[in-house]
Order: structure tokens, then sequence, then C-alpha cells
């Protein structure tokens, strides 16, 4: 089965940030996640530009950037910037006045437009940017944390978005409480990628290519 398997880097050691990419690459991932935080869009400091740009030119893989800032039309230029084609910019709709205005200058420079769906964001609030939008990460956790709990109705938010998924072309990815369980449920119905951080992918003691495979092994 084909899904995509993305590090939550803000799990990551930042003590050698450039091992830790090396060993993420070895290990089969398919692209590095970015989680940038404000401390006033959720309460919390996450990753900054700068841990972004230094990844950005430490791989050649994908970077998919998760803005959980106030008004990223505001600052969205500077993540621009410093990405190339092939990576991801996700906002988060309530974050913005206009939020399409900030899309649009996401796909003017190439890059691929998402947004992100905080567990408490119904699917008809962001209906009409499903047809602007690539990617869609809906939050199965509120955002701002590493290591929350799993909001069970999530699920059935996911499965009225893959209901629109082909007619709308986007496509579903999942993050927040990510264990194998998650995987296997959700990948055969149609969810194209997972961010994984502490549940499954960081803090094992063991190599992370070991825990990839056996992610891709998963028995469906």
């Amino acid at each position: 089965m084909n899904f995509e398997l993305m590090a939550s880097m803000m799990c990551a050691n930042f003590g050698n940030l450039e091992h830790e990419v090396r060993e993420l690459e070895r290990g089969g991932i398919d692209s590095f996640h970015i989680d940038i935080m404000d401390g006033r869009y959720v309460p919390n400091y996450a990753m900054s530009l700068n841990d972004m740009r230094y990844i950005r030119s430490a791989t050649d893989k994908p970077l998919d950037v998760h803005l959980m800032v106030e008004h990223p039309n505001n600052t969205v230029e500077l993540f621009i910037q410093s990405l190339q084609k092939g990576d991801t910019i996700y906002i988060h709709p309530e974050a913005e006045y206009h939020p399409s205005t900030t899309l649009q200058k996401i796909i003017n420079a190439g890059l691929i437009p998402g947004i992100a769906i905080n567990p408490g964001t119904s699917v008809e609030t962001v209906y009409e940017m499903l047809r602007i939008v690539k990617k869609v990460l809906v939050m199965a956790v509120n955002p701002g944390n590493a290591g929350q709990m799993y909001m069970p109705y999530v699920g059935e938010k996911i499965n009225k978005l893959l209901t629109l998924k082909d007619s709308m072309d986007f496509e579903i990815y999942w993050d927040g409480a990510c264990g194998a369980d998650k995987i296997k449920a959700f990948a055969p119905k149609g969810v194209r990628g997972f961010v994984l951080g502490t549940t499954l992918l960081f803090g094992k003691n063991k190599p992370y290519g070991e825990t990839l495979q056996e992610i891709r092994e998963l028995k469906f």
C-alpha cells in the first residue's frame, strides 16, 4: 500500500539536528514536517524560521511547513523565500481574515498550498477552500504540543473529506497521535500521508530506519 511518512521535526533531537536529518533520510522518510508556532495562535513556541532554513539546506526531501501563527499573510513571504518547488505550506483558515489571499501567495510562488483543520473545525466551514488547496492536514489533536491524546470524532471528519477529495482534487494527511492503528485504519481508506512524532517514531531507542520499515510492512 502506498502512503507517505513525514517526520515531525519538533520532536527531533536539536542537539544534533544534522544527524537527525541524515538518519531519517537513510531510514527512508518521505518528507520533513516543520511546525512553526508563534505563542499566540497556539500557546507554545516550536521551530523557527532558521530551523526550517537549515533543514531545507540539509536535505533534498520535500518540506511540509505547518504555520500555526496568527495572520500568516503578514509573514508567509519569509517562508516562501526559503523554500523550493515541491514544498508545502499549510495555514489555519481561522488564523486569517482572508485565507484565500494567503493561499494564492503560496500558489503564485510555485509551492503546494494546504490548510490545516483543527479538531473543532468542521468541513463545512472550509468547504470552498477545498477547491484551491492540494493538501488538507487533519489535526487529530489540538495543535500546539506533542504527545496529546487522539480526539475520536476526527475519524468522522476524515470520512467526510474522503468523499470529497477526488472531485475537489486534494489529498488528506493525518497529524497528531499517529500510531500504527491509525495508519492501518485510514491508509486503506485513502489518507495519503501521516505525520510521525513521539507516538511512533521519536524517542524509541532504535534506528529510525527500523521503525519506518516496520510501519511500511504493516499488515492491512
